[in-house]
């Protein structure tokens, strides 16, 4: 059995098409914990109106979506554990290909298939380099690698994880509020190896701003993501792709801070990056933006 948690949080007018995403899927055994957290919509009534038993529905007050993660992990019964988050959908043959990819590769505690990109209508299937394998099926023996050179090839709601290893990792980071996905993908990778699937099982149905408008959201002060990176850079010096990924995190915060105006901090940022990976031209770029004071 495959446990499938559900975060929600003010997703009223999403939460049935989840749910009725996961009810469709080709592989059967499985239970999904819905943990609201503290909506102050109707979305946990929507939940309750739906009769099969394997649907459980736990409320908390509002902690944040990686406590109501967590919440569900300490919930779940099965070995495995399959994230769905309330806006997103997956596609009928998802867990059938978890399975298929768990019998494949059994010495991968991890498992992950791509994804389509869903914004105002328009899906774009997500682009991947330097992948490690040729077929449809394989190891991302370089997660590091492959994610500094494409788009995020794991991503929330399209991954099942052995829970032991959830455990193992600390499950969510609380207390953030950008990168915590990330960073438990990377306290992951550097202990196993993720088995992919390049089929596209799961939409993502995106919610946010282009990168021409001013983001809504400051970079936190404190960069526990970036430190918890370089921790573990010096802890798996072998990594293939780690350094590009650090230097990667802090050039989507010199990103951010430059559109914020914040010049000091997007310069600190971008000298951080170039420290890790001092080839990025787009880096280069972005520190003759700040110089010059046009963005």
């Amino acid at each position: 059995m495959i446990s499938v948690i559900i975060p929600l949080y003010n997703k009223k007018d999403s939460i049935a098409t989840a749910l009725d995403s996961v009810l469709a899927q080709t592989y059967q055994d499985f239970e999904v914990v819905v943990v609201d957290d503290g909506s102050a919509d109707d979305g946990a009534a929507v939940v309750e109106q739906y009769t099969d038993p394997r649907i459980r529905l736990i409320r908390q007050t509002n902690a944040g979506v990686s406590a109501a993660r967590n919440r569900g992990i300490a919930e779940a019964r099965g070995e495995y554990v399959a994230f769905l988050d309330a806006d997103d959908e997956w596609r009928p043959e998802f867990l059938a290909e978890i399975v298929a990819l768990q019998q494949e590769f059994p010495e991968c505690r991890a498992q992950a298939t791509s994804y389509v990109q869903c914004q105002n209508g328009e899906k774009i299937n997500i682009i991947l380099n330097k992948l490690p394998f040729s077929g449809e099926r394989g190891v991302l023996t370089n997660y590091f690698e492959v994610a500094s050179h494409s788009h995020p090839p794991v991503w929330t709601s399209a991954v099942c994880i052995e829970r032991a290893l959830l455990m193992e990792v600390g499950c969510f980071p609380l207390g953030i509020k950008s990168g915590e996905d990330l960073l438990t993908w990377a306290r992951m990778a550097v202990r196993t190896d993720w088995a992919y699937s390049l089929t596209p099982c799961a939409v993502f149905n995106v919610e946010g701003y282009g990168v021409n408008e001013r983001p809504k959201r400051i970079p936190a002060e404190v960069d526990v993501v970036g430190e918890e990176l370089k921790r573990l850079w010096k802890a798996y010096p072998k990594k293939r792709g780690m350094k590009h990924y650090i230097a990667n995190w802090h050039k989507m915060r010199t990103s951010i801070y430059m559109r914020l105006g914040m010049r000091k901090k997007s310069l600190k940022e971008a000298l951080i990056s170039l420290r890790y990976n001092p080839s990025n031209y787009k880096v280069y770029a972005y520190i003759i933006l700040n110089l010059i004071n046009k963005y």
